[in-house]
């Protein structure tokens, strides 16, 4: 009986996969989606839970899977890694936005980027020294958003603005490091596609579903 079982769910699993669309024919479709609908895509995979109003931005790479020489020489593909910064809700530990570039941008500059789109649900945002900055502190506040990002110590001022930092608050900017642990462990650390605009919309696709994975604990 139990080996009957077996078969029968083996051969449900062999119809599921006979269904299913050839990899290049999912390829297309997903070319066809325009950029700003995935951001959507992602946000609304992010209403699944309570957003707190307390966010966290750090930033981390994934490696670009290696390709061959002729490919190599033929499309100039010489970065080896994926900046990605994203902003994570500290309560619920959604990714609720995403960016990724090949290219040499501060981190001030790309936390403003991601931030401007996401200041309206915001209360605060917590970041590491790197993204010690004082126009996007000024930026921030003008968003009504509370910046929480400590100071490089140069002097004696600095290390009073740092003492009014929320200290709890702050260090929960942990959590975008142990959400990217997450993902790495469970989705991989690297992303397959060739293009820049097939590697955003890959790494959406490991954000949505850590989201729905976060959502499905609680």
């Amino acid at each position: 009986m139990i080996a009957r079982t077996r078969e029968l769910k083996r051969e449900t699993a062999d119809a599921y996969v006979e269904d299913l669309p050839h990899h290049s024919t999912l390829v297309k479709r997903f070319d066809r989606i325009k950029t700003a609908l995935w951001r959507v895509l992602l946000r609304r995979e992010a209403q699944l839970h309570e957003p707190s109003g307390h966010a966290a931005i750090d930033a981390t790479f994934f490696d670009r899977e290696n390709a061959s020489k002729h490919y190599f020489r033929r499309t100039n593909y010489r970065v080896q890694t994926l900046k990605t910064t994203a902003l994570v809700d500290t309560e619920t530990q959604a990714i609720l936005d995403v960016h990724c570039t090949t290219e040499k941008r501060h981190d001030t500059q790309l936390g403003w980027q991601v931030a401007r789109r996401n200041a309206g649900a915001l209360a605060s945002l917590a970041a590491d020294k790197g993204y010690d900055w004082r126009e996007l502190r000024e930026k921030l506040r003008e968003e009504g958003v509370r910046p929480l990002i400590k100071h490089r110590k140069f002097r004696p001022i600095d290390h009073a603005h740092d003492a009014r930092i929320d200290g709890p608050r702050y260090r929960q900017r942990a959590m975008c490091e142990t959400v990217f642990s997450t993902i790495k462990r469970t989705l991989g650390d690297a992303v397959r596609a060739r293009t820049w605009y097939g590697e955003f919309r890959e790494l959406v696709l490991m954000c949505a579903v850590h989201n729905i994975k976060q959502s499905l604990k609680q």
